[in-house]
């Protein structure tokens, strides 16, 4: 399991959401498995409170479901809330782009090349933890630089059941494609391309799609059987 350090002003609940939400997006914490709140609280070195306040709070986004009596589980992969989710993520980031081409300085700019730099790096070396915290900072940059970046919290919520099929694609499938959609992405806002960059960013995320057989044939288990 993994579990960071806590932050300084960081109360109980809001280090223990922390770190499920990341272990629940990293697969430590499968789908379907049972959540022990004793282990849980032992790991992460608080009280049971916080642990369950947390889960509460996670189940509210439907990412964990809590049956009274038996407990806690996270929740299996159910495409209908990662399609739900893709959707919420491609309206606005894609309005995002639109707004950076409007015009932003070339030195964020630049800082976004560095991000993308060492994008490729942790590709090499196979660290797929580290690549998904960098593919997210990219993005969260962009609202950021466009003053949207309250927006991208709320949207954050929601993305926990893309993120987690984000991690199991760059088990399952090379991640090399992610370099060059947001080398294109930067291009079209260097050179003020709006439409040419909501393109992009539409492909871009949209990429799972045709992903979606290799991954669903190589996790199974990890899915929301749908019934015919």
């Amino acid at each position: 399991m993994i579990v960071k350090k806590r932050y300084g002003r960081e109360t109980g609940r809001e280090y223990a959401l922390r770190v499920l939400k990341e272990n629940i997006v990293m697969l430590e914490l499968e789908p379907g498995s049972r959540i022990s709140e004793n282990e849980l609280a032992s790991e992460i070195g608080v009280s049971r409170t916080p642990i369950r306040e947390a889960l509460i709070e996670l189940s509210k986004s439907k990412i964990v479901k809590i049956y009274p009596q038996k407990g806690s589980y996270v929740s299996l992969i159910d495409w209908e809330l990662v399609e739900e989710a893709l959707f919420m993520r491609l309206t606005l980031e894609k309005a995002v782009v639109r707004l950076a081409c409007q015009g932003i300085e070339e030195e964020k700019i630049q800082e976004l090349e560095k991000n993308v730099k060492l994008q490729k790096f942790y590709i090499d070396n196979n660290e797929a933890g580290e690549l998904l915290e960098l593919d997210n900072q990219f993005h969260k940059e962009l609202f950021a630089i466009t003053n949207k970046i309250h927006i991208y919290r709320l949207m954050s919520v929601m993305m926990l059941h893309f993120d987690r099929l984000r991690t199991l694609r760059t088990k399952a499938v090379d991640q090399r494609y992610v370099i060059e959609d947001h080398l294109k992405i930067l291009e079209a806002i260097r050179n003020k391309r709006p439409l040419e960059g909501e393109q992009v960013m539409e492909r871009h995320l949209t990429r799972y799609i045709i992903d979606e057989k290799i991954v669903k044939e190589k996790y199974p288990q990890y899915f929301e059987i749908v019934e015919e």
